[in-house]
């Protein structure tokens, strides 16, 4: 059997691997040839990466404009490779902007396409349906309402549960990781995840780290965590640290389990903490221009992915301008003073865990593609 898969983000890139495992463990009788685009975790797993997307994991609309001959190029590269490969099947995973105007071609062109993790048209941009219906074969969706939304605007549709449900690991104690970082495990500790792309460093680090500078003065006892992803530099932090904040690289599941609450951008990071269980504040801060764009597209009440599946607000939002120092120190130590109300966040995350499903999804997306290969 031969797949094309395409994926663009970190996230999509672990998400694809545990896909491609999942497919040779289900069928280890199968001859599988997997190329396509994506990163370090899918040329792990097997597949043959002829595009390395990792550089085009960018958000707004002036960075994306710069990196339009990058994208182009990976554009063409990827339909030449499906029409001299021929696929018996097209994986997109996830990363609309780009996967949407493939789907397009390669339909075109006569492929099937398949596409994993739903982008978020109920949430924003929904007349991406119309694509959508045009252009793709199957959805298979990882959010327990997307199913529905789906079905009931006639797209052919597959609830797998979602996939962090195996690949959030917590491997140390909270006393073990305080321990290790040279942290009071009698102190409160908040976490900062400020996101793995350069531009959410950016514009959401700052006010973060204005909110530790703050609270290091009038709640000195508040110890702070900077979990950072492995594709930040060191030296793309803005200025140098508050002697009150702990950088951490490549440990950030442990880092939010030893947490008492979290400060988490908006996207994937906010689901893994509701799925670790620590109480969690969204944040998320764009360019003007960005927010000027893209704010009107949006039609949900909440941008945080627990509130969403949560259908209410149990974790605080604090966007675009709401998010500066003084606010979210406010909103910390609101929570931090507040236990009654850390355990009601608590609780409803174990809610919004249970929504999710159960575990290996990879394993049931990896049934429902080999059951479309099976029909061809």
């Amino acid at each position: 059997m031969r797949l094309l898969i395409v994926a663009g983000e970190a996230s999509g890139d672990k998400h694809g691997a545990n896909l491609v495992r999942a497919l040779r463990a289900e069928r280890p009788d199968v001859e599988w040839e997997i190329f396509g685009a994506g990163g370090g975790d899918m040329r792990d797993a097997g597949v043959d990466i002829i595009a390395d997307v990792r550089e085009l994991a960018i958000m707004g609309v002036l960075e994306v404009s710069r990196a339009i001959g990058k994208f182009l190029h990976v554009f063409r590269q990827l339909r030449l490779a499906a029409r001299n490969r021929r696929p018996d099947l097209v994986i997109l995973i996830d990363w609309p902007e780009f996967n949407l105007r493939l789907a397009k071609k390669l339909h075109r062109d006569g492929h099937r396409v398949v596409y994993y993790i739903s982008p978020q048209i109920w949430a924003w941009r929904s007349y991406r349906i119309n694509a959508i219906k045009r252009y793709v074969e199957r959805m298979l969706v990882i959010l327990p309402f997307e199913a529905n939304y789906y079905a009931h605007r006639g797209v052919d549709v597959d609830y797998t549960g979602h996939p962090l449900l195996d690949s959030v690991m917590v491997t140390a104690s909270s006393a073990e990781f305080r321990n290790r970082h040279g942290l009071d495990v009698s102190r409160p500790v908040v976490a900062l995840l400020p996101g793995s792309r350069h531009s959410e460093i950016k514009y959401i680090l700052p006010p973060l780290l204005d909110a530790a500078m703050i609270l290091s003065r009038k709640r000195p006892e508040i110890q702070f965590l900077l979990a950072l992803a492995p594709t930040i530099a060191r030296d793309e932090l803005i200025g140098e640290l508050p002697d009150s904040v702990k950088p951490v690289y490549g440990d950030t599941y442990n880092a939010v389990a030893a947490s008492d609450l979290a400060a988490v951008a908006s996207g994937t990071a906010t689901l893994e903490t509701a799925i670790i269980g620590t109480p969690l504040i969204v944040v998320y801060r764009a360019s003007a221009l960005n927010w000027r764009l893209f704010r009107p597209l949006i039609n949900v009440p909440y941008v945080g992915l627990p509130n969403l599946i949560a259908e209410r607000k149990i974790a605080p939002e604090l966007l675009q301008d709401e998010l500066k120092g003084k606010r979210l120190a406010e909103e910390i130590t609101s929570l931090l003073d507040d236990p009654a109300r850390l355990d009601e966040q608590r609780l409803a995350l174990e809610e919004v865990r249970r929504r999710l499903g159960e575990p290996n999804a990879s394993a049931r997306a990896a049934r429902c593609i080999i059951k479309l290969l099976e029909e061809r």
